[in-house]
């Protein structure tokens, strides 16, 4: 499904060089994958290359046995509506829509009728727990609330591939532990892949795969 090959992607930090270098990893299909390792190990620049959000210095993304990392900017945008899904740190929820209407943007980007947007994006909602606060603004709602919209606005369009950046460092483990299974679950009943960047011990447990950075390399793969 996901194969990163020999990524080389480096800026400068500090006057230091900083990045991912050489780094390979494999997600197939079904797989729930964790990129672990402490802050600046260069967790979320891999994520960024595997989503099509920056592109490698070296190496190649691949997805389904297709290079993709050196398709045109438009052809990457239309992968990552259709394929990809992505929950981020900082949420990037849009302010003046509805938990619900949030969940159904990136569905009707798609091309989806309204009707059956509105339908899988209460579905979504339902199964992160917010189906009573679907009608509420990212404004209304607290910091882990507003990670479970964006949960469920990754997983609505039932993409082939989520990607996840630290998923659960605004929620409690009352909350995070019920979320991590719900993408095991994903994983297994649709064959959904995920790979999630995290240092959350509870998430890592729960992983099928971990590749573990320091200092922008591999030192552990499954």
């Amino acid at each position: 499904m996901l194969e990163l090959r020999d990524i080389t992607r480096a800026y400068e930090l500090g006057g230091e060089r900083a990045g991912v270098f050489g780094v390979s990893i494999e997600v197939p299909r079904g797989c729930l994958a964790v990129i672990a390792g402490p802050s600046g190990s260069g967790k979320t620049t891999l994520l960024q290359v595997a989503g099509l959000l920056d592109s490698p210095d070296e190496g190649e993304v691949r997805l389904d046995g297709e290079p993709v990392s050196r398709l045109p900017e438009k052809a990457r945008c239309d992968l990552r509506l259709r394929r990809l899904g992505f929950v981020f740190q900082a949420f990037n929820l849009v302010p003046v829509l509805s938990a619900l209407e949030n969940v159904m943007l990136p569905l009707q980007l798609q091309g989806l009728a309204e009707p059956e947007a509105r339908k899988r994006a209460e579905a979504a909602l339902d199964r992160v727990g917010l189906a009573d606060r679907r009608h509420h603004r990212p404004g209304q709602l607290i910091g882990g609330q507003q990670q479970r919209v964006a949960i469920a606005r990754a997983l609505a369009p039932e993409p082939l591939l989520v990607l996840a950046d630290e998923p659960t460092a605004s929620l409690d483990h009352a909350h995070g532990g019920p979320l991590m299974d719900l993408m095991a679950d994903l994983a297994r009943e649709r064959g959904t892949a995920f790979l999630v960047a995290s240092h959350d011990p509870a998430v890592i447990a729960r992983a099928h795969r971990v590749f573990r950075l320091a200092d922008g390399r591999l030192v552990e793969a499954p």
